[in-house]
Protein backbone atom coordinates (compact mmCIF):
# COMPACT_ATOMS: atom_id res chain seq x y z
CA UNK A 1 0.00 0.00 0.00
CA UNK A 2 1.20 3.51 -0.86
CA UNK A 3 0.76 6.45 1.45
CA UNK A 4 0.81 10.07 0.30
CA UNK A 5 1.59 13.14 2.39
CA UNK A 6 1.29 16.72 1.16
CA UNK A 7 3.11 19.74 2.52
CA UNK A 8 3.85 23.32 1.56
CA UNK A 9 0.47 24.96 1.88
CA UNK A 10 -0.03 28.30 3.56
CA UNK A 11 -1.23 31.86 3.27
CA UNK A 12 0.03 34.00 0.40
CA UNK A 13 -0.99 37.27 -1.18
CA UNK A 14 -2.46 37.37 -4.66
CA UNK A 15 0.29 37.32 -7.25
CA UNK A 16 2.57 35.29 -5.00
CA UNK A 17 3.90 31.77 -5.30
CA UNK A 18 3.84 28.53 -3.34
CA UNK A 19 5.28 25.09 -3.97
CA UNK A 20 3.39 22.07 -2.77
CA UNK A 21 5.13 18.77 -2.21
CA UNK A 22 3.74 15.26 -2.06
CA UNK A 23 5.79 12.41 -0.64
CA UNK A 24 4.92 8.83 -1.57
CA UNK A 25 5.93 6.02 0.76
CA UNK A 26 5.25 2.31 1.11
CA UNK A 27 4.82 0.07 -1.93
CA UNK A 28 5.75 2.51 -4.67
CA UNK A 29 6.30 -0.05 -7.40
CA UNK A 30 2.93 0.52 -9.10
CA UNK A 31 2.76 4.28 -9.39
CA UNK A 32 1.36 5.10 -12.81
CA UNK A 33 0.10 8.67 -12.64
CA UNK A 34 0.20 11.31 -9.94
CA UNK A 35 -2.24 14.16 -9.83
CA UNK A 36 -3.20 17.24 -7.86
CA UNK A 37 -6.79 18.11 -7.08
CA UNK A 38 -8.31 20.86 -5.00
CA UNK A 39 -11.52 21.56 -3.17
CA UNK A 40 -12.70 25.02 -2.22
CA UNK A 41 -15.30 25.53 0.52
CA UNK A 42 -18.76 24.61 -0.73
CA UNK A 43 -17.43 23.42 -4.09
CA UNK A 44 -16.76 20.07 -5.67
CA UNK A 45 -13.38 18.46 -5.98
CA UNK A 46 -11.57 19.95 -8.98
CA UNK A 47 -8.76 18.57 -11.13
CA UNK A 48 -5.62 20.71 -11.19
CA UNK A 49 -2.82 18.77 -12.89
CA UNK A 50 -1.51 15.28 -13.47
CA UNK A 51 1.54 13.58 -14.85
CA UNK A 52 2.53 10.12 -15.93
CA UNK A 53 5.01 8.85 -13.38
CA UNK A 54 7.55 7.55 -15.89
CA UNK A 55 7.32 10.73 -17.96
CA UNK A 56 5.89 11.87 -21.24
CA UNK A 57 2.41 13.12 -20.34
CA UNK A 58 1.43 16.18 -18.35
CA UNK A 59 -2.05 17.71 -18.23
CA UNK A 60 -3.40 20.85 -16.60
CA UNK A 61 -6.80 22.32 -15.91
CA UNK A 62 -7.44 25.38 -18.05
CA UNK A 63 -7.79 27.48 -14.92
CA UNK A 64 -4.16 26.89 -13.92
CA UNK A 65 -2.45 26.43 -17.28
CA UNK A 66 0.50 28.77 -17.62
CA UNK A 67 0.61 29.48 -13.86
CA UNK A 68 1.09 26.05 -12.27
CA UNK A 69 3.73 23.44 -13.01
CA UNK A 70 3.62 19.81 -11.92
CA UNK A 71 6.87 17.88 -11.67
CA UNK A 72 8.30 14.80 -10.01
CA UNK A 73 11.50 13.44 -8.58
CA UNK A 74 11.43 9.71 -9.20
CA UNK A 75 14.45 9.00 -7.01
CA UNK A 76 12.74 10.61 -4.03
CA UNK A 77 9.18 9.50 -4.88
CA UNK A 78 8.11 13.13 -4.72
CA UNK A 79 5.62 15.14 -6.75
CA UNK A 80 5.55 18.92 -6.72
CA UNK A 81 3.11 21.62 -7.72
CA UNK A 82 4.72 24.99 -8.32
CA UNK A 83 2.02 27.62 -8.18
CA UNK A 84 2.79 31.10 -9.50
CA UNK A 85 0.66 34.21 -9.95
CA UNK A 86 -1.79 32.89 -7.40
CA UNK A 87 -5.31 34.26 -7.33
CA UNK A 88 -7.90 34.33 -4.53
CA UNK A 89 -9.91 31.76 -6.47
CA UNK A 90 -7.03 29.31 -6.06
CA UNK A 91 -7.87 29.13 -2.35
CA UNK A 92 -8.67 25.49 -1.54
CA UNK A 93 -7.45 22.34 0.13
CA UNK A 94 -5.03 20.72 -2.28
CA UNK A 95 -4.74 16.94 -2.49
CA UNK A 96 -2.24 14.76 -4.26
CA UNK A 97 -3.53 11.48 -5.60
CA UNK A 98 -2.13 8.34 -7.15
CA UNK A 99 -3.50 6.29 -10.00
CA UNK A 100 -2.11 2.76 -9.80
CA UNK A 101 -3.81 1.56 -12.97
CA UNK A 102 -2.48 1.99 -16.46
CA UNK A 103 -4.20 5.24 -17.30
CA UNK A 104 -3.93 8.96 -16.82
CA UNK A 105 -7.04 10.98 -16.21
CA UNK A 106 -8.42 14.24 -14.90
CA UNK A 107 -11.25 12.34 -13.20
CA UNK A 108 -10.90 11.84 -9.48
CA UNK A 109 -12.64 8.46 -9.51
CA UNK A 110 -9.65 6.88 -11.27
CA UNK A 111 -7.27 7.80 -8.44
CA UNK A 112 -7.17 5.22 -5.69
CA UNK A 113 -4.74 6.66 -3.13
CA UNK A 114 -5.13 10.14 -1.65
CA UNK A 115 -3.19 12.33 0.73
CA UNK A 116 -4.72 14.20 3.64
CA UNK A 117 -4.61 17.57 1.89
CA UNK A 118 -2.89 20.88 2.53
CA UNK A 119 -4.61 24.26 2.80
CA UNK A 120 -3.72 27.04 0.37
CA UNK A 121 -5.18 30.46 1.09
CA UNK A 122 -4.66 33.38 -1.28
CA UNK A 123 -5.57 36.79 0.05
CA UNK A 124 -6.61 39.65 -2.20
Amino acid sequence: QVQLAESGGGLVQAGGSLRLSCAASGRTSNMYAMGWFRQAPGKELEFVATLKWDGGHVYYADSVKGRFTISRDMAKNMVYLQMNRLKPEDTAVYYCALDTSEGISSLARFYDVWGQGTQVTVSS
